[in-house]
């Protein structure tokens, strides 16, 4: 049988170690040699052996999620294969975490990580009752991150002369250096004769970057979530 979809490009090959790779833009593969972490539902296809076994979030995280609607429904994946994890066809990228590097990332923009990489849900100080990511994982530790992202992202610097405001709804995520606060573009009078749909925006200062996406939650996906 012929055909362009088994070029190169196409075919999964065997894993020559164990770990986080990009099988292509849209999908991430994990060599398993132990245990990793992933999103519950994320994954694809697999082979070896392997078991997915639900992974809990403790009192705390679970009381959190329960009142803030963030949160990583997580899956430990345990054994000795191959994974590959994708959602909705989003766009996968890696982060490689330092030991001493902290990543603040909205939960719904995770697929996977390293055990190596523990995580804990933060509320977003300055940020008041806004709604969409005012709560956020962040990440601490050593290994590879796998997030995900509607489109292509945008990394925009973030310096101590040139803050930066974002739609809460389009943040993925930012360095965890960076402070941050609420901001308002619009004025009252605005608001008064209806709006321009872009009053509050978090704002960051400081020394680092933000990650946004090109386009806002949608609705129906928000309240599913």
């Amino acid at each position: 049988m012929k055909s362009d979809l088994f070029s190169n490009e196409n075919l999964a090959q065997q894993a020559t170690a164990p770990g986080m790779t990009l099988q292509n833009a849209k999908s991430i593969k994990y060599a398993v040699n132990g245990e990793m972490h992933a999103r519950q539902g994320s994954m694809i296809a697999f082979r070896g052996d392997l078991q997915f076994e639900r992974k809990g979030q403790g009192i705390g995280g679970m009381l959190k999620r329960a009142v803030t609607g963030e949160g990583l429904p997580l899956m430990a994946v345990r054994g000795q294969g191959e994974a590959w994890f994708a959602h909705e066809a989003a766009n996968c990228f890696i982060v490689e975490m330092e030991q001493g590097d902290v990543l603040t990332v909205n939960g719904r923009n995770v697929l996977c990580f390293d055990p190596t990489l523990a995580y804990e849900i933060k509320t977003v100080k300055g940020a008041g009752m806004t709604g969409g990511g005012i709560f956020n994982s962040v990440f601490t530790g050593y290994g590879k991150l796998g997030l995900m992202c509607e489109g292509h992202p945008i990394v925009i610097p973030v310096t101590p002369h040139q803050p930066v405001c974002v739609d809460t709804d389009a943040v993925v995520g930012w360095s965890a250096s960076l402070t941050t606060s609420l901001h308002r573009s619009q004025s009252f009078g605005s608001m008064m004769r209806g709006g321009s749909g872009e009053a509050v925006q978090l704002r960051l200062d400081g020394e680092g970057f933000v990650i946004v996406r090109p386009s806002e939650l949608k609705q129906e996906k928000a309240s599913a979530n």
